[in-house]
């Protein structure tokens, strides 16, 4: 199928099975984008409590019902990093301009930033950034954006992934076939999906670290953090931007409060056993290069 053609493929029982990522689907149904990633959102640990422990994996099939889908969490990228730039972005007024690839919510912040949002195919992005088509790209993390050779392009690699700090693929099944299945078969394919979702994070958790540094002793990458001031500028930004994606239905605002009174739980716990924890080690590792 064409890369965005899938949901409808699906609902519309041309093939029963397809995967993506929910917020390719946010024209048809606004309220998907929160089930792939929430810029300043949750963590990969966090959003997956969400899905099967905290009620959300439930608000998406509600949210897929009236499309004849079943929705399962199939992946996650864990957080991602900030995106190749061509140029250094020091203060919010460097997005005025700027031309970027970036889906989903993240997307719709840095349009409110006064960016260029450009929507590629994977294929069409090293082109694109190479040829100064577009400015900047976001895609996923050191292991999968080594292999796509963007540091040949962009000289400015930056963190965190505030807009996609625990990226969800999904897996989407046409309802009536999956209905059709026995309830055994039903309970096998959504322990598949569940497998696949823990070896995926597990195999960018495993690969990053090495594909980092190969990108920083190998091909001498400026890898550099956004400015503090920058990231709280783009908070105030996402804020605002899922306030008001939050208004375009009904289903967007029950997600979005669900969403944000979920965080506010994990985040107070977080708080005091990660976040704490990870203060600690932070200084223990350093990069090589």
């Amino acid at each position: 199928m064409p890369p965005l053609g899938v949901f409808d493929a699906v609902s519309q029982g041309t093939v029963q099975v397809g995967s993506g990522a929910s917020y390719y689907w946010a024209g048809k149904v606004p309220a998907a984008q929160w089930f792939a990633a929430v810029p300043f959102g949750l963590n990969p640990q966090g959003i997956n409590a969400w899905f099967y422990s905290g009620g959300g994996l439930k608000l998406w099939e509600e949210v897929y019902a009236p499309f004849n889908l079943v929705p399962r969490p199939q992946g996650n990228t864990g957080v991602q990093m900030g995106g190749w730039f061509r140029k250094k972005m020091e203060t919010i007024a460097d997005y005025k301009g700027l031309k970027m690839r970036i889906p989903g919510l993240g997307g719709k912040v840095i349009s409110k930033a006064g960016g260029t949002v450009v929507l590629l195919p994977g294929a069409e992005i090293f082109t694109s950034l190479e040829r100064g088509v577009i400015d900047a790209t976001e895609w996923v993390g050191p292991m999968h954006d080594l292999r796509m050779g963007f540091y040949k392009a962009a000289k400015y690699y930056y963190y965190p992934g505030w807009h996609e700090p625990g990226a969800c693929m999904e897996v989407m099944f046409n309802k009536k076939a999956y209905d059709s299945l026995p309830k055994d078969l039903q309970a096998i394919i959504d322990a598949v999906a569940m497998e696949t979702n823990m070896w995926s994070l597990s195999e960018f958790e495993a690969g990053n670290g090495a594909a980092l540094q190969e990108l920083i002793t190998k091909h001498k990458v400026n890898l550099v953090k956004f400015p503090d001031e920058l990231l709280e500028s783009l908070r105030k930004l996402a804020k605002e931007t899922l306030e008001e994606e939050a208004e375009k239905d009904k289903a967007s605002r029950k997600v979005h409060e669900a969403f944000k009174k979920f965080k506010e739980q994990v985040g107070i716990w977080g708080s005091v056993s990660e976040n704490a924890y990870y203060n600690v080690i932070a200084d223990k590792f350093s990069l090589k290069g």
